[in-house]
């Protein structure tokens, strides 16, 4: 049976970025996969991580970086990345802020993102 999702949880994150969990273990209780719509503000930045889980990204609005072994990736609107788990990434945002949908395979957890200090 369709289960429709009304209200996603809205994680706190530092910086002025808003997640909204659609699907993951904050929201459902499901492990295997994650579903989040995020908003963040020009100029935002999340330290280097080596997640545990996959990562795809698609780009609504704005412009996603991604920096990989010393390259920066430029994901614009109407494009994604996919990252994969045990890479060293960094995410952050152009000037004009980005807003993106990110799927996490399995469902991120903090502690399995494995930020740098």
């Amino acid at each position: 049976m369709p289960h429709v999702i009304t209200d996603p949880i809205r994680i706190p994150v530092p910086g002025g970025k808003l997640i909204d969990e659609h699907v993951g273990l904050a929201s459902t209780q499901t492990a295997e996969v994650s579903v989040a719509h995020m908003v963040a503000p020009p100029g935002w930045e999340e330290p280097y991580q080596t997640p545990e889980f996959d990562e795809i990204t698609v780009v609504v609005k704005g412009t996603v970086h991604v920096d990989s072994d010393g390259v920066r990736h430029e994901v614009r609107a109407g494009q994604s990345v996919i990252t994969k788990a045990g890479e060293r990434v960094r995410y952050s945002v152009g000037p004009q802020g980005a807003e993106y949908v990110a799927v996490c395979l399995p469902a991120f957890t903090p502690d399995a993102a494995h930020r740098e200090d």
